[in-house]
Parts: C-alpha cells; sequence; structure tokens
C-alpha cells in the first residue's frame, strides 16, 4: 500500500529486525557466547528460553547469517512450531532437512524451531532422536516461552541461554533511532509511556511506536496510552488510593471508568493493578503485612478471571477487599 492512504509501506518490527549480532539489544552475556561459536563455527544445539519480544529469533538468525554469510538461506530453516504441533513435522518437514548435506562446503546446517514448546509430548520425543542422529550435519537452535515445557532429554542435549526482559533503557535508546529514522516526533512523556506499555518487549514498542505515529504528527503519552488499551499509571494509582481510603464508591467509579469508557479488559486492568502494588510496596506506603494479603488477593482474583468469572464482579470484589485492609491500617 502507499503512503497516500494512510499507511506506511513496511511494517517497522521486519524493517528494524536485526541483522546482526551486535544489533540485538539487551543481552550483552548471550551475544558475546554466540559471537564466539561463530568465531570458532563451531555450534551445538542451543535452547532459548525468556518472554516474548527479548531477541530470541534476532539472535538466532544474526548468528546464522555471520556464520554462512549470503548463502545463509540453503543451510537454514525456520519452522514455527506452534502452527504443526504434532509429530508429523517433526518427522518429515524436520527429519527431511536434517539428512540432507549442508550446502557450500559448510560444516553443518542450522534448523530453528520456534515456539518449540507447543509441541506435543510425542512430536520432542521424536525430535530427541533426529538431535542425536543427524548431529554429525545438523544443528538445532529451540526458541521457547517456558524452558519447563521442554523435555528433559532435550534440554540436556542443548546449550540453553535465558533471555531477560529488555531494561526500559534499552528499549527507549532503540525507540529513539527507530524515530529519527522515521521522521517521528515523540514528546518525552510519549516515549515515556512506550517504555511503560512495553514492559520489556520490543516488538509491542516498536509496533506502538508505528500506529501511534500513524495517527498523528507527533506522537505524544496521551496517544500511545489510547491505542495500547493501557491505562495511565496515575489512574491506576488513583483507583487503589481510593479504594485503599476506603471510598468504595469512588474507586468504583474509576473502574466503571476504565472498562466502559477506556474499554480495557479485566486483565488489563489486574495486570496494572499487580504492577501499580510493587510500586507501592517500594514506597513504604503499605506495611509488610498488608502488602502481602494484597498480593495475595491479587492472584486469587487473577485466577478466577483466567477460570471464566465475571471480570466486572471479581474486579469489584477486589477493591472490596482493598477497602476492607485500608480500614485496618
Amino acid at each position: 500500500m502507499k503512503e497516500g492512504c494512510g499507511i506506511k509501506e513496511e511494517i517497522w518490527i521486519e524493517k528494524y529486525r536485526p541483522v546482526s549480532l551486535e544489533d540485538v539489544v539487551g543481552q550483552e552475556e548471550i551475544v558475546k557466547r554466540l559471537k564466539s561459536y561463530v568465531r570458532s563455527r563451531n555450534v551445538p544445539h542451543l535452547l532459548f528460553s525468556g518472554p516474548p519480544g527479548v531477541g530470541k529469533t534476532a539472535a538466532a538468525i544474526s548468528m546464522v547469517r555471520e556464520l554462512y554469510g549470503q548463502e545463509w538461506r540453503g543451510n537454514f530453516i525456520e519452522l514455527n512450531a506452534s502452527d504443526e504441533r504434532g509429530i508429523d513435522v517433526v518427522r518429515h518437514k524436520v527429519k527431511d532437512f536434517a539428512r540432507t548435506a549442508p550446502l557450500g562446503g559448510a560444516e553443518f546446517k542450522v534448523i530453528f524451531l520456534d515456539e518449540a514448546d507447543a509441541l506435543t509430548s510425542d512430536a520432542q520425543s521424536a525430535l530427541r532422536r533426529t538431535m542425536e542422529r543427524y548431529s554429525s550435519i545438523c544443528r538445532f537452535v529451540l526458541s521457547c516461552n517456558y524452558s519447563s515445557k521442554i523435555i528433559e532429554p532435550i534440554q540436556s542435549r542443548c546449550a540453553v541461554y535465558r533471555f531477560r526482559s529488555l531494561s526500559d533503557e534499552a528499549v527507549g535508546e532503540r525507540m529513539k533511532k527507530i524515530a529519527e529514522a522515521e521522521g517521528v516526533e515523540v514528546t518525552e512523556g510519549g516515549m515515556g509511556a512506550i517504555v511503560y506499555v512495553a514492559r520489556g518487549d520490543m516488538r509491542k514498542a516498536i509496533n506502538a511506536l508505528q500506529a501511534a505515529s500513524l495517527m498523528e504528527g507527533t506522537v505524544t503519552e496521551e496517544t500511545i496510552y489510547q491505542i495500547t488499551a493501557t491505562a495511565r499509571p496515575e489512574e491506576i494509582r488513583e483507583l487503589l488510593a481510593a479504594a485503599l481510603a476506603g471510598k468504595f464508591t469512588q474507586a468504583r467509579s474509576l473502574l466503571d471508568d476504565l472498562l466502559l469508557v477506556q474499554g480495557l479488559s479485566g486483565e488489563d486492568v489486574i495486570i496494572q493493578i499487580h504492577r501499580q502494588m510493587m510500586s507501592l510496596m517500594d514506597s513504604d506506603d503499605l506495611s509488610a503485612t498488608t502488602s502481602v494479603r494484597l498480593m495475595d488477593r491479587i492472584g486469587e482474583i487473577d485466577f478466577r478471571m483466567t477460570e471464566g468469572a465475571n471480570e466486572r464482579i471479581q474486579l469489584e470484589a477486589l477493591l472490596a477487599y482493598f477497602a476492607l485492609a485500608g480500614s485496618e491500617r
């Protein structure tokens, strides 16, 4: 599509995807290890685990690019295990690629299985044998959000790297570079809002910046919160302060504004309440005992909502509990 349609021609996530290990931010120790593999051209099977949007896929593809140069696509295949999670994908696609010889004089080929924790137990068991049988000409890189969902025999065959959430500084620095490259003006509050809603997820940050840039010439704090369906931190603070002060009716009115006017889901609200509770605990506004009780109740309400309970009733029950706890302080 053309820019005249109001839509940029490129999705910025793909446009600014790292092409070398130097471009992967916030994972310095892991990048250092991967560079040593590239230099020695001796790569073990790898297992990358961590939250979404922190550079797992980018690190894997960047390593392969540096290993093979311009011919990297001939010795690399990427499969998303969440699309095809059964044993057939291992028996056919993975095995067929693994058994063929590397191209261009390469020592080995690389198979990248993204979201490998979505593979069934049978598929993982079949993958274990394939990894063992073709290890002389093929290396496996597995990416997952939860390493506990990968069976132990596979974990023991891999060098495990745990990616952490990106720091606010790393996200902010990369967003400033992208905004400058795209000619987008971002206010200081807008940049702070991008970092807040991203929560260490670079994909979410880039998406927020691009979407906001299409709405207005200057990206502001208000625009970011609007397009990401996120409440301002001060709104959540006001909600909790009213509840803890025993003003249940006022707190309920503020909750109605978040759910009905701003259109937030119950899950969005409970996550932001949890984040704000951490700030309250750090500021010593609550006693240790009260903080523990409130955090326990937040977890219980979150579980109930996950199980299908009515969001509004559960959140109002949480505010009522906050009001009771506040009166006992």
